[in-house]
């Protein structure tokens, strides 16, 4: 896995070892951020992190922070492996993702949330995300092509396939 864009483009990153975090692709994540636009100084959120592969392609365009989510501790412990050997310092959350966006309280310019494609939370997310969403913030969901996801009090500004895979852009 490599950063696609942005000041650290080019450089690799891992994934967690096994069959439980599915990584974006090269091309989802190029194609999500053409979408989302430029992040200078963007306070970003990393849901469902993974590899942390958003959250880093994020940082490397130029977001000023990112909070990481995940409640593997191996998905963590790649997260921080990254960040290591990228040289980044960012906040990462071995947490439920409901029970973190509960107990947050900032707001973010751009949410990045990728959950497993056997999973649905989107209704259980759709509060927590219209409160902490900036007045012109974002969320990117990645979801399972046949999937359009419906976040209660955000609309929906573009969905789009690409392969298996569906890029959700929402906003207030």
């Amino acid at each position: 896995m490599r950063i696609i864009a942005g000041s650290l483009k080019g450089r690799r990153f891992d994934a967690p070892r096994g069959t439980t975090t599915r990584p974006s692709s090269d091309f989802v994540r190029e194609t999500a951020f053409n979408l989302i636009g430029p992040l200078e100084e963007a306070v970003v959120c990393d849901l469902y992190a993974g590899s942390g592969g958003l959250g880093l392609e994020a940082l490397s365009r130029g977001a000023a922070e990112c909070l990481f989510v995940d409640s593997s501790p191996q998905a963590c412990a790649a997260i921080k492996a990254n960040l290591d050997r990228l040289g980044l310092i960012a906040t990462v959350r071995r947490r439920d993702v409901i029970s973190a966006l509960a107990a947050e309280r900032r707001r973010f310019d751009l949410v990045l949330c990728d959950p497993p494609y056997d999973l649905d939370p989107s209704a259980a997310l759709a509060p927590h995300l219209a409160r902490l969403l900036a007045p012109d913030g974002l969320v990117l969901y990645q979801s399972p092509a046949r999937l359009e996801p419906e976040l209660e009090g955000l609309s929906v500004g573009t969905s789009r396939k690409y392969g298996s895979a569906r890029l959700t852009l929402l906003g207030h």
